[in-house]
């Protein structure tokens, strides 16, 4: 005999008002009248003959019964809404949608997502451009590469491969005054920070690392111009306003034809010390289209630290 089930309807006006203690925030949440919340948990009460809620003046307040229950129907919701997802993404499977940062997305992700392309022409993938942290809970993105040290929490994390930061400048600043020849000459120079690093964040790269990695004295890691994106940061470089901290492989084809120099080269203070990394949710499954592009994602990857050209 199957279960009898209770109304739908009638078990979210209950969670809720549960959750707020509340029929108008229910009511504004589910954007329907107050009264229509009040309706459908009496009427839930009526069916299973038991208060769920005591009604006082000006407040509800949970009958035992109601606090017994409710914590399993939550997850009940919370299963419900994953299960949704699932099925959400099972029927828009033909679309895959990566979050990078735009100088990652430019220099190394949409050179080489041709061959993807090619092998799963039933995919549309839409790279999104994007220099903050990406909430999957919140936008609609699959998955995401992100650059650091690999603690995501709620995350499904893959390291890609490591690279260096490295202080770079245009080659005039090398030729001015004051000198740039040593390390303890910054103390005498700007520098550029890219603001995400400038935060106290041990997960990502920092002047304040690269000082103390060193072991310099007198100089102030903070001060300086902060850009909110790698590729206005490494614009700044490029005209000779300071020196920048980046990734190497950003600026890779800037170095090669000498537009940016690294600078002290003999003292890599933060070699590979950070990584790139494909991260996507962990609370949802796996699905097929996640599933190829990371498989397609890590060879490429492979490739990379071997050495190998992009096909």
């Amino acid at each position: 005999m199957a279960r009898r089930l209770l109304p739908l309807n009638g078990l979210r006006a209950f969670e809720a008002s549960a959750r707020s203690l509340s029929f108008k925030a229910a009511a504004e949440e589910l954007h329907v009248t107050p009264a229509a919340i009040s309706h459908q948990v009496k009427a839930l009460e009526d069916m299973i003959g038991q208060k769920l809620f005591r009604r006082l003046t000006r407040q509800l307040v949970l009958t035992e019964a109601a606090q017994l229950a409710l914590p399993d129907l939550q997850k009940g919701f919370e299963h419900l809404a994953r299960a949704s997802r699932q099925l959400e993404s099972e029927a828009d499977d033909g679309v895959l949608t990566i979050s990078v940062a735009p100088s990652f997305g430019a220099k190394w992700l949409v050179p080489r997502l041709v061959s993807f392309q090619e092998a799963h022409p039933e995919i549309e993938v839409r790279v999104s451009g994007a220099d903050h942290l990406v909430d999957f809970d919140a936008e609609d993105v699959d998955a995401g590469v992100r650059f650091g040290r690999g603690t995501y929490d709620g995350l499904h994390v893959e390291k890609l491969f490591a690279v260096s930061v490295v202080p770079v400048c245009a080659p005039a600043l090398l030729e001015g005054d004051p000198p740039l020849r040593d390390p303890c000459d910054l103390k005498r120079h700007t520098l550029l920070h890219y603001s995400a690093f400038f935060l106290p964040n041990e997960a990502s790269p920092a002047w304040s690392m690269w000082v103390k990695a060193a072991g310099l004295e007198g100089i102030d890691p903070s001060r300086g111009p902060k850009f909110n994106s790698y590729a206005l940061l490494a614009e700044a470089a490029l005209a000779g306003q300071g020196i920048a901290l980046i990734d190497e492989s950003v600026v890779d084809a800037e170095i090669a034809s000498g537009r940016l120099v690294r600078l002290f080269c003999d003292q890599d203070f933060m070699a590979r010390q950070f990584s790139y990394y494909l991260v996507y949710p962990l609370n949802r499954p796996r699905s097929r289209k996640i599933e190829l592009f990371s498989s397609w994602i890590l060879e490429e990857a492979r490739r990379f630290r071997c050495g190998e050209p992009a096909d």
